[in-house]
């Protein structure tokens, strides 16, 4: 029997991780999977692996007040390590571009332990947007012995890469992660009373907003378009679960606060946040997973992003790349809200991240290649 190890530390890689674990757990008679947490998020990730009904072998409890990259890189690399020497796994899983991704995947290349990286070849081509995030999944590319990457564009940046082999499209398991949560919260009564302050007979939208590159100014457009757009909307609800970043917060309630059609709520769990976004007209969003998700919920994307690794949402129609300029995010959101030939034909546009059996692709190269 091999054994696997599947670290990772936030919530997003909890949420892509999920379906994978439980598809390898289909092959009990052959796989061992074991669970590390870093601890880089703490309650939301436990909320989602509550949620998933997963159970973690190792807990690292990373995450300490005021740490920097420095601390995080440093504390999760010597942790993992004995980790490592306590499991022996045959295979390293990682996902995506946190310091977690990368400190784990440098540990299990010390070990001589092999690596698959999900969601393998993303690229945005500036290593200061997404900051650490760029440069952080492009090395560990460069330590990786099994690459699932998402879409073919993300095959392609591997390949001018000169990352030729152990290479597979799998799609992206975001999509089979939402699928299977929308279908158990979207008809649950509790949920609907979380927000019984909104009126589901009105237009939704959902915003999120977090990225460290957009912080000072560029947070303040984004906050002053969104102002905009619930004056010229005053029958439409904007809902924006606020990140409990302080430079996130500062703004958001200065500039949002008190006004009668803002909803400025506490960061949703994973399961509230795809019933809120299935409910939505269309979303406002710096997150990458949500480029991803709403799609495959027929809801239009405005990325609030200069430049975004996603790429395949803006070609395939799904998306639109807004950045943060205040003209580009309302005139965007106008014609979304006023145009119904070009809401219709972003909402209708073929997702590009996949149709919900990513993982089960995953388990079964994962089994074959050990």
């Amino acid at each position: 029997m091999k054994k696997i190890l599947f670290v990772f530390g936030t919530r997003p890689e909890a949420i892509k991780m999920a379906p994978i674990i439980h598809a390898c757990y289909e092959h009990s008679g052959e796989l061992n999977v074991k669970i590390c947490l870093s601890g880089q998020h703490k309650e939301m990730l436990y909320q989602v692996m509550d949620f998933f009904k997963l159970t973690a072998d190792y807990d690292l409890e990373l995450m300490k007040p005021d740490q920097t990259l420095f601390d995080i890189t440093a504390d999760g690399l010597r942790l993992i390590e004995n980790v490592l020497d306590e499991c022996m796994p045959d295979l390293v899983v990682v996902q995506g571009d946190t310091t977690t991704t990368f400190v784990a995947a440098l540990a299990a290349f010390y070990k001589k332990i092999k690596v698959a990286h999900v969601e393998a070849g993303l690229r945005s081509f500036d290593k200061y947007s997404p900051f650490p995030e760029e440069i952080n999944r492009k090395m560990t590319s460069s330590i990786t012995d099994l690459h699932f990457a998402p879409t073919q564009r993300a095959v392609d940046n591997l390949n001018n890469e000169n990352i030729r082999s152990n290479i597979f499209l799998t799609g992206n398991t975001v999509i089979d992660a939402l699928l299977w949560a929308a279908n158990k919260v979207r008809n649950e009564p509790s949920y609907q009373k979380m927000f019984a302050t909104l009126d589901l007979n009105k237009k939704i939208v959902l915003i999120t907003g977090h990225r460290r590159e957009s912080f000072g100014k560029p947070f303040e457009n984004i906050c002053n378009a969104i102002l905009m757009l619930a004056k010229r909307y005053p029958d439409a609800q904007f809902v924006y679960p606020v990140h409990l970043n302080p430079n996130v917060q500062k703004i958001v309630y200065e500039k949002l606060g008190g006004n009668r059609n803002i909803f400025l709520i506490a960061p949703l769990d994973y399961p509230h946040l795809v019933w809120l976004m299935d409910k939505s007209y269309f979303v406002i969003t710096d997150s990458g997973g949500i480029q991803e998700e709403a799609p495959s919920l027929g809801k239009p994307v405005l990325v609030i992003r200069d430049v975004t690794e996603r790429e395949e949402g803006i070609t395939a129609g799904t998306a639109i790349l807004v950045g943060t300029s205040i003209e580009k995010i309302t005139t965007e959101a106008i014609r979304l809200m006023e145009d119904k030939n070009i809401y219709e034909k972003m909402s209708k546009a073929v997702n590009p991240y996949g149709d919900g059996d990513s993982s089960k692709k995953i388990a079964d190269i994962i089994l074959k290649t050990l």
